[in-house]
């Protein structure tokens, strides 16, 4: 039996892929969508997590939750007690560029933040990191092949939805950053695989836009994501 602080499932149960949202509704989404024979494998916390196949091959989902705390525990956790070697984010950004637009698929090419985490989690000063190499390559290749316009884009990984206005506008966040979207994960998910020589990406689907101030609804941001799901999913099966 596989159990951490905040994972219970039975040995085995993870494939060596993760797929990982935010949300919970999310990755049961993904589950009943494109995965055969899915079955939930671990819930504490209400942490959905599901192992299934796609085209004959092991693939997980699990929810990640909000946040780089909330994320930093669970890729940890997959990676140092679950056998898990790579994992893909599956999430929603803001866009701070006209040229990066609502519904447009995004790949991080490297994440920046003013957050301590990686400082606190291992002395790391960088605060600009990066994902694997490895995986970013396969999910290019795949988006080529699959005829799915892929974005690249420099990610910005913030602590604080609700920042003070003391601190600048979303513009001036853009310029200081040197960043294109934000979201609030990938900077910590970047360090753990770092660390642990481990693999992470994150493929993100643009929610809102700062520029033009539209938006998805929230059943839009947990139901509508299918390309990115479909980009990430051809992806895990070709590692």
């Amino acid at each position: 039996m596989i159990k951490t602080p905040h994972i219970s499932a039975p040995d085995g149960a993870f494939a060596k892929t993760v797929l990982m949202p935010g949300d919970p509704l999310r990755a049961k989404f993904i589950a009943e969508t494109f995965l055969e024979d899915a079955k939930l494998i671990t819930s504490v916390r209400n942490v959905l997590g599901y192992t299934g196949t796609y085209k004959g091959v092991p693939v997980t989902t699990m929810a990640s939750g909000m946040g780089m705390p909330s994320i930093g525990i669970y890729s940890w956790e997959l990676f140092t007690g679950c056998g898990v070697e790579n994992i893909i984010r599956v999430g929603s950004a803001g866009s701070y560029r006209e040229w990066l637009k609502v519904m447009d698929v995004t790949l991080a090419e490297s994440a920046v933040s003013e957050s301590s985490f990686a400082l606190v989690q291992g002395g790391v000063t960088d605060k600009k990191l990066l994902p694997s190499p490895t995986l970013n390559a396969t999910i290019q290749q795949k988006a080529k092949e699959l005829g799915i316009k892929l974005k690249m884009s420099t990610v910005h990984s913030s602590d604080v939805f609700y920042s003070d206005p003391s601190q600048g506008t979303w513009k001036d966040i853009a310029e200081r950053t040197g960043s294109d979207c934000v979201e609030m994960e990938s900077f910590a998910l970047f360090h753990n695989a770092n660390t642990l020589h481990k693999h992470a990406a994150c493929l993100l689907t643009i929610s809102d836009s700062f520029v033009t101030k539209t938006e998805l609804t929230a059943e839009e941001r947990q139901n509508s994501f299918t390309e990115m799901m479909h980009l990430a999913l051809e992806a895990a099966i070709a590692l």
